[in-house]
């Protein structure tokens, strides 16, 4: 059930799927990477000599870093990605729940917000995500060498308003997903990727108290 009239928004769950890592951006960041890294470094430790795996842990250390920084860049809560391979390679994706704080002002509704967050993409369209209104949009963003982006990407986003009892909604949530695919962000590959971010989302849940 959603939050009832009374009941207070304190934050959200869900259900990840198989071979996904959630590292918070707000607190308990370096832990949440470190033990990814650690992870990753004891699947590799049997086959890659000693001295290649302190550069893989160092690399990958660098690669998380680079993303959990955008990610925060990003008023991101929670970074989300998988981290356990899969046919014997990482699966370039993620996704980052990201919180708004805009009060409405005079003659804007929530609805005027939510669209005016997701007017760049190619594809719009209204959801519902536990029993609260909100907006899915799509896009594919080619690659840009000239800004170091040598691949274009798919991207997904819901946006939802928290919501607030009887009071008009000052916060959004903004769940972004996106990826490569295979290299090719409008095929088969990266179909699938966005299947399985819209199922998870059907688990999204608020959480109140």
């Amino acid at each position: 059930m959603p939050p009832n009239e009374t009941a207070r928004t304190t934050g959200y769950t869900l259900i990840l799927p198989p071979g996904w890592a959630k590292i918070p951006l707000r607190d308990g960041t370096a832990e949440a990477v470190k033990e990814i890294v650690d992870e990753a470094a004891r699947r590799l430790s049997a086959d890659v000599p000693k001295d290649r795996l302190v550069e893989a842990r160092m690399e990958l250390h660098r690669q998380l870093g680079a993303v959990v920084k955008d990610a925060q860049k990003r008023d991101g809560l929670d970074l989300y990605l998988p981290v356990e391979p899969l046919h014997g390679h990482i699966t370039s994706a993620s996704f980052v729940v990201a919180k708004l704080d805009t009060p409405l002002r005079d003659g804007v509704t929530s609805q005027d917000v939510m669209t005016r967050l997701v007017a760049d993409f190619d594809f719009t369209e209204p959801v519902e995500v536990h029993d609260t209104a909100g907006v899915r949009g799509e896009r594919v963003l080619p690659a840009n060498p000239d800004k170091g982006v040598e691949v274009g990407s798919r991207h997904v986003d819901y946006v939802l308003p928290v919501p607030s009892g009887e009071a008009p909604t000052s916060s959004w949530i903004v769940v972004g997903f996106s990826t490569i695919g295979d290299g090719e962000p409008a095929g088969d590959f990266a179909d699938i990727l966005v299947e399985l971010f819209d199922a998870l989302m059907t688990t999204f849940r608020w959480r109140t108290e």
